[in-house]
């Protein structure tokens, strides 16, 4: 019988605990000895859920939604699609197709549920179809002359192209000057804190994929047409339907840990990997640190990570046992931003409903999943509507309104180090001003939630990654995945996808990770979800 290769997995966010029951489904026990080192007492990474006082909170927003069948296929196996329409959707008559057989989520916990995703803009206290389209809402809100001169500014655009040396060009070639300097120059430089003329254009390439105008028109117009659209040519950006676990994110994967572990996973919770020792070319062990501060050693033949770059190669360490000095000034030259979700729960909102969309709520609250704060004259970047993710978010469903604002910041700042009661205020005033909510007093709970290393970013050493890429690949039985593991702005199943060819490399004893690396890159990941075959 041959003996078990053991394998260690650094972080138990989606990256990792894909990689772990990949490696042990079907029987893999048999061939793997699985640990899993997660930092923290929470699964998912940012993808988790957060608790407060009967409401669930998402960090940052999770749309369950694919490209790759491999991955709505994974998804499906972990929590099957409903069968049954859930309390909302029952009680407003909306309607989506059921799953045959499929759990009825007013009866079950473990269910994934079919949303319509419904995201816009709020700009100059208007409400913006998101993408920018040119409908009929978007030309009144903006007013005749503004339309013109977007519209002349995007026709010189089609015809004079920049070079997508930057950020800043990237948009304007797609948008047109003007839509660009109303809707993306403030926002982009919002959530990055640099403006986009110094961020690389791969940003863009990767979060806007084949979208531009010409493809929100085209979209638009096929709404009108009678027939269906075939909605294995919509682009990512305009998908319109999602799944979602009843429970929020953080449930599939605290789903996924169980099942691990009752397949023979080791999973350590509190364990932060503080050291990666190498001998011969290879990692041979990580020594990992309780809450205790207690450390210990684990050897291992295989190990996969999903730790930021940054800590991963201090972690190897410097010297002639660790990493060059060049590879350590890049890894530490790798910037990233950290944001903080504040939870409001609130007794309604002053902003209305003025869509044909059905809503919970008296009166009814806006249909938004998201509404992007694309104003300049607001530090929140986004706000999320709880109640339309999942009804089962919110405690009373019916008479309050969760929500969560969104503030792009950096670890030490001064809106990080705002107390919760500063910050809870802060949100509160910006709200008001917005004219969302009508005041403090309609404010009955919150809760602040900060999240470090959130967005990998795109500037400062980012341009000299491949040859951290090339070192790091060096280390023959080291596999980096999933967003930080790679520092790049993966979305959850791209970081699911880069655990899963790690996997498969791992099973077949392939040398090259360039399938590792690749996944979500301009020429790897398909511009469209394929149509199933006949």
């Amino acid at each position: 019988m041959n003996q078990k290769q053991s394998v260690v997995i650094i972080g138990g966010g989606p990256a990792g605990l894909t990689a772990a029951w990949e490696l042990i489904r079907d029987g893999g026990s048999e061939s793997y000895d699985v640990t899993v080192l997660e930092a923290t007492r929470q699964f998912g990474g940012i993808s988790r859920t957060v608790r407060h006082n009967g409401n669930r909170m998402d960090i940052g927003g999770h749309r369950f939604f694919s490209k790759d069948d491999r991955i709505m296929d994974w998804w499906k196996q972990v929590l099957p699609l409903q069968g049954a329409p859930s309390y909302d959707d029952k009680k407003l008559g909306r309607h989506h197709d059921l799953e045959p057989g499929g759990p009825d989520p007013e009866k079950t916990d473990k269910v994934m549920l079919k949303r319509h995703r419904v995201s816009r803009i709020f700009w100059n206290h208007h409400m913006f179809d998101y993408p920018i389209s040119l409908s009929a809402n978007t030309l009144k809100a903006l007013g005749f002359r503004l339309t013109i001169v977007a519209g002349f500014s995007y026709l010189k655009s089609v015809f004079l192209k920049l070079p997508e040396d930057n950020l800043e060009n990237f948009y304007i070639n797609r948008f047109g000057r003007k839509l660009y300097s109303m809707f993306f120059e403030g926002y982009t430089e919002k959530l990055w804190g640099r403006h986009p003329r110094e961020i690389s254009a791969d940003w863009g390439a990767q979060r806007v994929k084949g979208l531009s105008i010409i493809a929100v028109l085209k979209n638009a117009f096929a709404k009108l047409l009678p027939k269906k659209r075939d909605s294995h040519k919509v682009e990512t950006s305009l998908i319109e339907e999602f799944w979602y676990p009843k429970l929020g994110p953080g449930q599939l994967w605290e789903t996924v840990e169980d099942n691990c572990v009752n397949a023979g996973v080791h999973v350590l919770t509190d364990a932060a990997v503080v050291a990666i020792n190498q001998d011969g070319g290879h990692i041979s062990s990580v020594v990992y640190q309780d809450a205790q501060g207690s450390r210990t050693e684990l050897k291992g033949d295989h190990f996969i990570s999903s730790m930021p770059i940054k800590d991963l190669v201090n972690a190897i360490g410097s010297g002639d046992e660790g990493a060059p000095k060049d590879m350590t000034y890049i890894a530490n030259g790798l910037p990233y931003r950290d944001f903080v979700t504040i939870g409001l729960l609130v007794k309604h909102l002053k902003l209305k409903n003025t869509t044909d969309i059905p809503t919970l709520g008296n009166p009814p609250i806006v249909p938004d999943c998201w509404i992007y704060v694309q104003d300049p004259g607001y530090k929140v970047g986004r706000i999320q509507v709880f109640n339309n993710w999942s009804p089962y978010l919110v405690k009373d469903v019916d008479d309050t309104v969760w929500i969560g604002l969104e503030y792009f910041c950096d670890e030490g700042d001064d809106f990080w180090t705002m107390t919760d009661e500063e910050a809870t205020a802060f949100a509160i005033r910006e709200l008001t001003s917005m004219r969302i909510i009508a005041g403090p007093d309609d404010v009955l709970d919150s809760h602040r939630e900060r999240v470090k290393k959130a967005y990998p970013a795109y500037f400062d050493t980012y341009a000299r990654m491949p040859e951290l890429v090339k070192y790091l690949d060096g280390f023959g039985n080291l596999y980096c995945v999933g967003r930080n593991g790679q520092h790049h702005y993966n979305n959850q199943d791209h970081s699911m996808a880069t655990a899963m060819e790690a996997v498969k490399n791992i099973r077949t004893g392939a040398t090259s990770k360039k399938n590792v690396w690749s996944v979500n890159t301009e020429k790897s990941y398909h511009e469209e979800k394929q149509a199933p075959a006949k």
